[in-house]
């Protein structure tokens, strides 16, 4: 058994496939498959509880420091200051509001708590917090909040939230980490998590992880999408993964959309800009929010903004991009003047100047509603254990960040709510599996062996595509572009049924046309249309599952919006949707009950 060593493979003849393909196994007592945020913190954990007892891998399908949690800006929520104020009541209830009513309350109520321990445990190991002016964390209104708990470094957040973690991790030993490894599945037997398979995208080679614990940290699926904040690498591959093991997927419906995509690009501005004082206004100049949330008005829930800005622009009041043809409306930040926007939105400038050609200290940003963040995700339980079908564990697995769904976010999440799910997911699914390992060591546990069976059909699946042709009239990224541009248009910000059977249709015909779709390129080293065929398969079906059970869900929700039914139907959709997949590769649902402990629901109101 290996913990790290690679073999050269720099040999001639590797470059051809049909000749040989290399398998190496590695085996260590817990894999990590995501590097972002939730990862980061889930390896910490593991070796601040035991540190070099247990091996861990760290696995990360790009360079491990450039995880779509660098781009995180605007904040984490916290309760720091009760004295003033603030509660974990007050977060526990604003969350489960900001939910739509959809959040399993328990959950809600174990981040809330959690979360301050956090915030000042990232301020120990050197965590660059802004500050107030007597030096305590400074903390700013966000979206849906009662109260300014969101914790902020300037308006990047996220990137220095990485940082720290990293840097705290290398002190430690006994882990590896494995950069531009793409996993292609989880191996699950006789309900046991056995292991991983990748593809070491610098050589080509088959690895086999083999190890007593998973967690999942995978990050969202946003880049169904085409005009979204995600990174290009975000394309849903650990719900995929999870699907294909037989592990059923919870709300995959509700796909938050931010209100402040900067248009043309789709790239984030923070909401932060808002809780900073900023203004959205339409062509007229009219502060059009106090139509939608008068109480709230720019710091409404996102899916309020996000609905009345599609309002203004289908009512025309909105302005329209000449190059892209996106209509929008406009965020003003003017009145803050140039020295706090530098202060406390710098990158937000340099985003606005370098891809939109605006100085927001001069000119208001183009802003529309942007695909964000996905509220489902892996069924699990709030302690983040992967549950199956029937509800029971899959012994061994976790998962965490926003790959699961222990259903803290319900319909929609509250703006700085994500990366604090991170931090505590990863500490609590971190913690778990490292306590579940060392037991079974301690029990002399014989070390986990995935069947040779489902390691050669992985294998088969990924690498018979090299030996092929395609034989199809669509190339893979004419199915992705196909893909992006009708979930845009069909499973957007409103939606009905018409739209919604368009858009299954097409994605149905899409999987069915990839069936027929190889990588043109047939090497194996550093093969970026390899790996692209096998993201676009993943994002296919997580979109057949948004799109699938949206059109299930015959009513209005939180992030998921049907014109043809506008209402909140709690008699009959106060559930969780769970999605799986048979052994046909058709996608079925069945229900579960929401965990009401505290607040029942009451109609929503900004």
């Amino acid at each position: 058994m290996k913990t790290g060593e690679k073999r050269d493979l720099a040999l001639p003849w590797f470059r051809d496939v049909r000749r040989i393909v290399l398998t190496d196994t590695l085996y260590y007592d817990i894999v990590i498959v995501g590097s972002g945020i939730a990862g980061l913190r889930a390896a910490l954990e593991v070796k601040r509880a035991f540190g070099d007892k247990l091996s861990l891998a760290l696995i990360s399908k790009i360079q491990l420091m450039r995880s779509h949690s660098v781009s995180a800006e605007g904040g984490t929520a916290a309760v720091l200051y009760p004295e003033e104020g603030d509660s974990f009541a007050l977060h526990a209830w604003d969350t489960i509001k900001g939910a739509d009513f959809l959040a399993d309350q328990d959950a809600v109520w174990q981040m809330v708590k959690l979360l301050p321990e956090e915030i000042r445990q990232l301020e120990r190991w050197g965590m660059p917090w802004s500050r107030r002016p007597d030096g305590r964390i400074a903390q700013r209104p966000f979206g849906g909040h009662s109260f300014p708990r969101a914790c902020f470094a300037a308006d990047k957040t996220g990137f220095y939230e990485m940082q720290t973690l990293y840097s705290r991790l290398v002190g430690y030993d006994n882990w590896d980490r494995y950069d531009e490894v793409y996993v292609t599945s989880i191996i699950v037997e006789d309900n046991e998590f056995k292991g991983v398979t990748a593809v070491d995208m610098k050589t080509g080679e088959f690895l086999v992880f083999r190890a007593r614990a998973g967690i999942i940290a995978t990050g969202g699926a946003g880049r169904i999408y085409k005009f979204t904040t995600y990174a290009h690498t975000v394309t849903g591959d650990g719900q995929a993964m999870a699907l294909r093991a037989g592990i059923p997927l919870k709300d995959m419906e509700f796909i938050q959309f931010h209100p402040t995509g900067l248009v043309p690009t789709g790239i984030l501005v923070t909401e932060g800009a808002r809780g900073e004082g900023g203004y959205l206004i339409n062509k007229n100049g009219e502060r059009f929010m106090k139509k939608y949330a008068p109480q709230k008005m720019e710091l409404a829930p996102r899916d309020v903004v996000s609905r009345a800005e599609m309002t203004e622009i289908l009512e025309g009041r909105g302005l329209k991009d000449p190059v892209s043809g996106l209509e929008y409306v406009l965020l003003d930040l003017r009145h803050l003047g140039e020295e706090k926007i530098n202060e406390r939105l710098p990158a937000v400038r340099e985003i606005a100047i370098k891809h939109a050609g605006i100085d927001p200290v001069t000119e208001p940003i183009p802003v529309r509603p942007v695909a964000h963040y996905s509220m489902g995700g892996i069924h699990t339980d709030i302690y983040y254990r992967v549950l199956n079908l029937e509800g029971k564990w899959v012994k061994g697995l976790w998962a965490a960040g926003e790959v699961s769904c222990a259903s803290v976010h319900g319909a929609n999440r509250l703006g700085s709510n994500s990366t604090a799910e991170c931090l505590t997911s990863g500490r609590i699914a971190g913690r778990q599996a490292a306590q579940y390992v060392m037991k079974l060591k301690e029990q002399r546990a014989p070390e986990p062996k995935p069947s040779e069976e489902s390691v050669k059909r992985e294998e088969k699946r990924i690498f018979d595509m090299l030996l092929k042709h395609e034989s199809g009239s669509a190339t893979v990224y004419e199915i992705r572009a196909k893909l992006r541009e009708t979930m845009d248009r069909n499973v957007y910000v409103f939606r009905d049924e018409s739209g919604l059977k368009k858009a299954l249709q097409t994605i149905l015909e899409l999987r069915e046309a990839m069936k027929k779709v190889y990588p043109s390129d047939k090497s194996r080293i550093y093969n970026t249309d390899f790996i692209t065929v096998l993201e676009t398969q993943n994002m296919l079906d997580v979109a057949y599952a948004v799109t699938y059970g949206a059109l299930l869900r015959t009513e209005s929700r939180g992030a998921h919006f049907r014109t043809d039914y506008p209402k909140r139907d709690d008699e009959n959709w106060l559930k969780h949707t769970l999605a799986y997949m048979t052994a046909d590769g058709k996608l079925e649902t069945t229900y579960i009950p929401v965990t009401i402990t505290t607040w029942k629901p009451i109609e929503r109101k900004y």
